[in-house]
């Protein structure tokens, strides 16, 4: 009986991966670090022969495996199954990841977008409550995405779709964006972008703030302490969380205008700022959202963590085999 699927989440300095059972048991979860040398030529071999040594060790029969799904960053080529623009992994050409696994293993192989497999690890076991319709924004050190429709990711014609970190949400020149264009999200609500949004705000806000004096004294000061500041009711702070959770609040609400989705689930290191984010977002949101497609639930945090990926890739596996 084909009960259990393997799941890999690659990231650029670590790979985590896991045994899972059909209904999303974690039976053994293991990580190894991410070889990149070679110009990342070891990555897929490493990780293959990580997977047959565990196979191997757990007393697993292959003809147990219903297959194996992986996460990865860069563009997912879904028909090729290749990876390119990985330049965290030293991917500077386009990766045939299928083809190895395929010459690896008995089994039927999955590959897609990291930011996309963590949506659907969200969705399945996570804070979606395997809901049909959910959104997976993530915010860290930059801000990306999954969207799920009718229990499926949305692609897109040139599988750019869920780049939710290029909604366009303000007009100031002075956020520019990676990609090459200003004012979007990702130029804002990344770490990056609230550091600098703080500096801004800084220069004209005249109330007395310990967080404004550390910013006026040229300290550096990391997005926790800003977060845990506005905890404190620090005025400065406050202000700070309430300007950056607008943007994001109103990225929330053009989804829900877009989608009316039964979940948008806020994940990402950011978020691990916990109910004062889901708080001011929440009224951001509410603010521009159509009337009729309110819902104060809507908006939640993610609670999987780490293991997102690998049951992420896992449902990968199950939806492709239902298909």
């Amino acid at each position: 009986m084909k009960d259990l699927i393997i799941g890999i989440d690659l990231g650029g300095t670590t790979t985590k991966s896991a045994i899972i059972k059909t209904n999303g048991e974690l039976l053994h979860q293991w990580t190894i670090e991410t070889n990149t040398e070679q110009n990342g030529k070891q990555i897929i071999p490493t990780i293959i022969a990580s997977i047959k040594q565990t196979i191997l060790e757990q007393q697993i029969a292959m003809a147990r495996i219903l297959g194996i799904g992986m996460g990865s960053p860069g563009a997912v080529d879904r028909s090729n199954g290749t990876v390119s623009g990985a330049y965290n992994l030293h991917w500077h050409h386009t990766e045939p990841i299928n083809e190895q696994f395929v010459q690896a293993f008995a089994c039927p192989f999955f590959l897609e977008n990291d930011a996309n497999a963590a949506a659907l690890g969200e969705k399945w076991k996570g804070s979606g409550e395997d809901q049909a319709n959910v959104v997976f924004l993530t915010l860290g050190t930059g801000v990306g995405g999954g969207m799920i429709v009718n229990h499926e990711l949305v692609v897109g014609r040139h599988g750019c779709a869920g780049e939710i970190g290029h909604l366009h949400v303000t007009d100031d020149e002075e956020f520019q964006c990676t990609c090459g264009n200003q004012g979007c999200l990702e130029s804002i609500a990344s770490a990056t972008g609230l550091v600098h949004l703080m500096k801004k705000l800084a220069e004209t806000f005249k109330g007395e703030s310990s967080l404004k004096e550390k910013v006026r004294c040229h300290q550096q000061v990391s997005v926790k302490e800003i977060f845990d500041a506005a905890k404190e009711q620090d005025v400065f702070a406050v202000h700070v969380v309430t300007e950056f959770s607008y943007y994001i609040g109103l990225a929330c609400a053009h989804i829900t205008n877009t989608l009316d989705p039964d979940k948008i689930i806020l994940g990402g290191g950011i978020a691990a700022a916990g109910q004062v984010l889901l708080d001011h977002v929440r009224l951001s949101c509410e603010r521009f959202v159509f009337q009729k497609a309110r819902n104060k639930e809507r908006l939640t945090l993610a609670n999987l963590g780490n293991t997102a990926g690998v049951l992420g890739a896992a449902y990968l596996v199950l939806s492709k085999q239902k298909g």
